[in-house]
């Protein structure tokens, strides 16, 4: 048994996850959990099928503008298609100063909506990421 946290909403419902031969054999709420004391939603109750349905995506697919078909990547191909795309788009929609002379230093081109089962960690450094680019349009699941 692994203790972890349900990965749907930001309420952060405690589970124990049991796992045997390295295969995630069933899924409960856990009972020492301060937030959720033993209880799960229907969907926390069958996260159990995040990891062990056989429709799961387990390899990264793009489908490029107007193709018909997806093609696998590799995942250095794709982080780096997103960082060109990421880079291209904050230098073409840069605002140095507004029509009146005002340092603004920010793009409009950029915006992040981030989720909710994310940790506080993880929320803050995506903020400083996206905030030292320049973007002004930050968000969250969890605040919204």
């Amino acid at each position: 048994m692994v203790q972890s946290v349900c990965p749907f909403c930001a309420v952060g419902c405690g589970q124990r996850v049991y796992v045997k031969d390295e295969k995630v054999i069933g899924i409960e709420g856990d009972p020492d959990s301060p937030i959720s004391r033993g209880r799960l939603c229907p969907k926390g109750a069958s996260s159990e099928q995040l990891v062990n349905n056989p429709l799961r995506q387990t390899t990264i697919r793009y489908r490029a503008p107007y193709a018909t078909d997806w093609q696998d990547l590799e995942l250095d191909t794709a982080i780096d298609m997103i960082a060109d795309r990421f880079v291209e788009s904050r230098r073409n929609t840069w605002q140095d100063r507004d029509e009146d002379g005002r340092l603004l230093r920010r793009t409009m081109g950029i915006a992040s909506l981030g989720g909710a089962t994310l940790d506080n960690e993880e929320n803050y450094l995506i903020k400083k990421l996206f905030t030292a680019a320049g973007a002004i349009q930050i968000e969250n699941q969890a605040r919204i």
